[in-house]
């Protein structure tokens, strides 16, 4: 009653055919993970690039992702720009060292050009081999496997993203294509959302910028000094490597200019007759903002076109309107840096427009501060013509009709000396009543006594104080302009020989038009003038008088205590007049 053994009579599959099938099946599963994986890197590269802000970091992270993601040698994004090349070009495998062996970056010809003509994905076996391959620069790596494919932006295509040598040998597929497709997606997310943020924040920056601007001009400082922090603040905010303000005067002629950043001194103090030739005068014939992708190439450039040498890019804008034009911003970077794009200078025209406003509100503050200024001239004016003038006045009369009663010889002596002072007192008063009522008319020249006051101003910056001045007589009215000119150079030349030499810690100044004769005297109290030093300037302020027909002297200004008094003298009407 045994039972039946097995059956092993049915068929039986080959043990090779057996592990063939158990190695497909392991491909497969080994597939299957390898998409998973592949799909997990792409998702996380996505979230990736859409966590940063930073446009300059958005891209970079692109790149790397892509590199990793396709498993390639070496990748590429490039930024094409508003004239359909490319305006960056982002590298990852390449060192900074082989960069630099290679040399200029490419532009978009080529094959990376071949994207940018037709922006569609394209994926070559060799490279070499396609129509539009030229080679590649001396000392650049060997390429063979190549894939691009375009980053879009909305319907703009940003730029492209090259892929070439793929590890192992091996060519690119069709699914990188896919996960590079689907990066280069994502990217153009991401790279909209960084630029949304940059122009916000460059908004942001510009908005803080013109209201420091105007609460400094509003404040009082001083409007050069505003202008410069203008410049610094243009220049950080636009990445600019120099900036410059050309004043324009109401003729249309440059009269000035302030400069910063490299490159800066050739810009500085410019002045011409007109704007013609000048990037100035292509922002004024473009009436507002004006962008330069090569300033030292530009034709429009005429005029001392070698200040823009070594400048590339360059963007100036007009600050003011045509009927009241305060002058032209200009910025520019170097030869080989990117081009100002519009999101950076956007704001620059409405920066612009509030900088003119608040300079017009500036000088509009000024005259008011300078009409009160000139009315409390006039009140003190009448002050001292009807009050000081006629008390001391009347002391004098008092004084002269007792003379007469004092026997004393000393006494007499004294009560004349009083006498003669009270008389140069009231000169000096009369003097001094004129120079409050003088009025600076627009158009014309200032006048003598103002100019004085000017240059002595100049000259505390250089001495480390303000020089005294005294003015006495009608020289405004009875100095000739050629006979002013040459006192305003006496006072500079007599000043700054002072600052080099007399370290004096007091100054004053006299200027007295008595008697058909002119006298300018510079009185310190330095170390006085050595034995044996240099009298080159004194000579020249000597020569200057003689062809005046007049006279210099030196003297000590107080016997025992030192210092030097300079007096210079020239006749009212003689050889000049």
């Amino acid at each position: 009653m045994g039972g039946d053994g097995p059956d092993v009579s049915g068929p039986q599959v080959p043990r090779l055919r057996l592990d063939e099938l158990l190695d497909e099946l392991q491909a497969r599963m080994d597939e299957v993970r390898g998409t998973r994986d592949r799909l997990k890197g792409l998702l996380e590269a996505v979230m990736s690039v859409g966590r940063e802000l930073d446009l300059p970091q958005v891209l970079r992270g692109i790149v790397e992702a892509a590199v990793t993601l396709v498993d390639a040698g070496y990748g590429a994004l490039g930024v094409i720009g508003d004239d359909k090349k490319l305006a960056e070009f982002l590298t990852v495998g390449i060192s900074d060292e082989l960069r630099a062996q290679i040399g200029e970056l490419p532009s978009g010809h080529g094959i990376l050009g071949e994207l940018i003509r037709h922006p569609e994905p394209l994926r070559l076996a060799e490279l070499s081999e396609h129509p539009a391959s030229y080679g590649f620069p001396r000392r650049h790596p060997p390429m063979h496997s190549f894939l691009g494919v375009p980053i879009r932006v909305r319907d703009d295509v940003f730029g492209n993203l090259y892929m070439t040598e793929k590890r192992g040998g091996s060519d690119f597929d069709a699914e990188d294509e896919a996960v590079l497709s689907t990066l280069a997606v994502a990217a153009g997310i991401a790279i909209e959302n960084a630029r949304l943020f940059e122009e916000v924040r460059l908004r942001e920056r510009w908005r803080a910028a013109i209201s420091d601007f105007t609460s400094a001009l509003l404040s009082g400082s001083a409007e050069s000094q505003v202008l410069e922090g203008m410049l610094e603040r243009s220049r950080d905010i636009t990445g600019a490597d120099m900036g410059a303000f050309y004043l324009v005067g109401q003729n249309g002629e440059l009269r000035g200019s302030l400069a910063l950043g490299e490159g800066a001194d050739a810009h500085r103090g410019i002045v011409l007759p007109s704007t013609a030739g000048t990037l100035a005068g292509v922002a004024l014939a473009e009436d507002g903002l004006v962008t330069v992708p090569d300033v030292e190439a530009d034709q429009r450039v005429t005029v001392q076109a070698e200040r823009w040498t070594g400048f590339g890019p360059a963007v100036a804008v007009t600050v003011g309107t045509k009927e009241r034009l305060s002058g032209v911003l200009m910025l520019a970077r170097r030869r080989g840096c990117p081009p100002f794009v519009a999101a950076e200078v956007a704001e620059l025209s409405g920066f612009a427009g509030q900088a003119a406003l608040a300079l017009e509100l500036a000088d509009r503050r000024r005259d008011a501060e300078q009409m009160s200024l000139l009315e409390d001239h006039d009140r003190i004016a009448r002050d001292l013509h009807d009050l000081a003038i006629q008390r001391l006045f009347a002391t004098g009369m008092t004084l002269q009709s007792a003379q007469r009663l004092v026997e004393h010889p000393q006494a007499a002596e004294r009560l004349a000396r009083a006498i003669d002072d009270l008389d140069a007192t009231i000169k000096i008063i009369r003097s001094t009543i004129f120079g409050l009522r003088e009025r600076e008319v627009p158009g014309e020249a200032p006048k003598l006594r103002l100019r004085a006051v000017r240059a002595l101003d100049e000259a505390g910056a250089v001495l480390g104080f303000t020089p005294a001045l005294r003015m006495e007589g009608l020289i405004d009215t009875e100095v000739s302009p050629t006979v002013a000119e040459e006192v305003l150079a006496v006072i500079g030349e007599a000043l700054a020989n002072v600052a080099r030499h007399a370290r004096a810690t007091s100054v004053e100044v006299a200027i007295a038009a008595t008697d058909g004769v002119l006298t300018v005297s510079v009185s310190d109290d330095g170390i006085g003038i050595p034995k044996g030093g240099g009298r080159s300037g004194l000579r020249n302020l000597s020569e200057r008088a003689e062809r005046l027909g007049g006279e210099l002297s030196i003297s000590t200004r107080d016997q025992g205590n030192g210092g030097t008094r300079l007096e210079w003298r020239v006749p009212l009407t003689g050889p000049a007049d």
